[in-house]
Parts: structure tokens; C-alpha cells; sequence
């Protein structure tokens, strides 16, 4: 059957390698900028973590990780005896999610680098899933839930964390709406598979988890704002990331693309405050359970 959430001009696997290729190249610049990470997502992680479940002992799934920032607030949420498997489909920032747990001495994180949608985990094997900004990013987020779905163990929780409606995320579609003006394309469906808002449409989440299988669904709604010194210091962070903002304006000249930047910039001011610079995101929190 046809997945309605897959536009049937997408190559799902041709997709799913862009994406890589994608994050194989934003992975030092992501990395770089985890104190920045953790104090915006700091909240949303931990009520993340307290929705799926993640105790003292408990063996935990991190699917979709990046350079493993939540993986390490799961390490030490599990202790020595508990264990975290982190999962992404990119070698390179699986790699320094590795590195980073290494470093911080948690020997109970194992790294395997996967496809989301076919996880490479036994079933009924973990007592919790999360998944950090991540899920939006499937071409078939039904089937990575599934995957979830058949890793936890009976009455395991999981957790994913995505972005909400899109005029809660002024950021988000200001900077696509002024790379498409300057790349001259089309107002792109913020709905569209595969791209940052794609699961913020009230309800649809939700209906997700449910045909996944999980029972006792529920999505809470979080404000998240990015609270940095000032408009640039976000620019910095969108360039560091895999924004498709960088692969739209990668196609213009220099002269274009910096003019594309310019009025970003311009128009994100709008979020100056006294104290620096603060702009609104709204993430969704979902959580479901296998029934034992």
C-alpha cells in the first residue's frame, strides 16, 4: 500500500542518501555547536526522557542520535548498569557521538550506524525509545515508528521529539520562504515528507503512533525559544547544520546567496529583545506505549 505521507515523486531511497550525504558534511558544525544544542533543548530533552520512560538500569534505543548530545543525558539517566544504543544514518556524526560519549567516560553507549526504518535491533529488546528531532525526517515515518514500536519490550515507552504547527516556527519558515524567493521557486507545502515541519499538523502524530501499534498516546506541546546573542549567531547555526536551506541556496552564486542571507537576517531581527536575540519554536513531545 502507498504511504500517503511519501509524495510519489520521492525516491525514498534516493532520499534517505541525500540525507546522509547531507549530515556527513554538516557533522563537525553540528558537533561544534552543542552548548548551543543543549541550552535550547535542554527542557524538551529531559521531559523527553521522563515521557519514554528512561530509568536507573534500563537498556534505551536513541534512534536518529546526530552527534549524541540527548545519548549522554540518557547515559547518565540509566547509570553504569543501564546501556544506550545509538542509532543515525550518518557514519560521520555517529562517529562523534561516540567520541563525545567516550569522552564524557560513559562505557555503557554503543553506537550502530542505521537506517531509521529498519533498525538492526532484535525485537522486544529495549525498555525505552527516544528520538530527538529526527522522525520528521523520514521519508515513512509510520514505518519508523513501527521500528520502534517492535524494538521496545511489552510495556516499554517511547518518545519523539519534532516540530509543531508552522506558525509556531516563525524561524523555520522564514528562512525557507526567503530561500525559495531567491532561488526563484515555488512556496513549498510546509507539510511536505521529509522536511522540518512535516509532522506539525494538529493530530497527525498522534494518528501515527496509534497505527504503529502504541496504545496510551498523547502529544504535549513545548515552546522552545533559541536564545542566542543575536540574529548572525542563528545564521551561524543554520550554515553549521543540514538546513535545506543550505542545499536551496547552494545553488545560486555567491553574490546571490549572500543576498539571501542579508534578508534573512533582516527579517529575523524581528526577535531582538533587550537581552539578545530569542526565537520562537514550538516542538511536540508524543509518547505511546507497547501494551504488554
Amino acid at each position: 500500500m502507498t504511504n500517503p505521507l511519501i509524495a510519489p515523486e520521492v525516491d525514498a531511497q534516493a532520499f534517505k542518501t541525500a540525507i546522509r550525504s547531507e549530515w556527513d558534511r554538516a557533522a563537525p558544525g553540528w558537533n561544534g555547536h552543542a552548548p548551543q544544542i543543549r541550552q535550547w533543548l535542554d527542557r524538551a530533552t529531559e521531559a523527553m526522557l521522563e515521557m519514554a520512560g528512561v530509568t536507573t538500569g534500563a537498556r534505551v534505543l536513541d534512534v536518529a542520535a546526530g552527534a549524541g548530545d540527548q545519548t549522554l543525558d540518557v547515559a547518565r539517566r540509566v547509570g553504569p548498569d543501564g546501556f544506550v544504543l545509538a542509532t543515525d544514518l550518518s557514519p560521520v556524526i555517529l562517529a562523534l557521538a561516540q567520541d563525545n560519549a567516550r569522552r564524557a567516560g560513559y562505557a555503557n553507549v554503543q553506537t550502530e550506524v542505521s537506517d531509521g526504518e529498519k533498525l538492526p535491533v532484535d525485537s522486544a529488546s529495549f525498555d525505552a525509545v527516544v528520538c530527538r528531532l529526527g522522525l520528521m525526517f523520514f521519508p515513512n515515518p509510520l514505518e519508523g515508528l513501527r521500528e520502534m514500536h517492535r524494538a521496545l519490550k511489552p510495556g516499554g515507552g517511547a518518545c519523539t521529539l519534532v516540530f509543531g504547527r508552522p506558525e509556531r516556527n516563525p524561524c523555520v519558515t522564514t528562512l525557507m520562504s526567503t530561500a525559495m524567493k531567491h532561488a526563484g521557486l515555488a512556496p513549498r507545502d510546509p507539510f511536505q515528507p521529509g522536511t522540518l515541519l512535516s509532522l506539525g499538523r494538529p493530530g497527525l502524530i498522534d494518528g501515527l503512533f496509534k497505527e504503529a501499534g502504541f496504545t496510551e498516546v498523547a502529544t504535549t506541546t513545548i515552546d522552545a525559544p533559541f536564545k542566542l546573542p543575536s540574529a548572525r549567531h542563528y545564521l551561524d547555526f543554520v550554515r553549521a547544520s543540514a538546513s535545506p536551506v543550505r542545499q536551496i541556496l547552494g545553488r545560486l552564486d555567491d553574490s546571490a546567496a549572500a543576498a539571501a542571507w542579508a534578508e534573512m537576517e533582516e527579517r529575523l531581527a524581528a526577535f531582538n529583545t533587550p537581552s539578545g536575540w530569542e526565537g520562537p519554536n514550538e516542538l511536540l513531545l508524543t509518547a505511546g506505549r507497547r501494551s504488554q
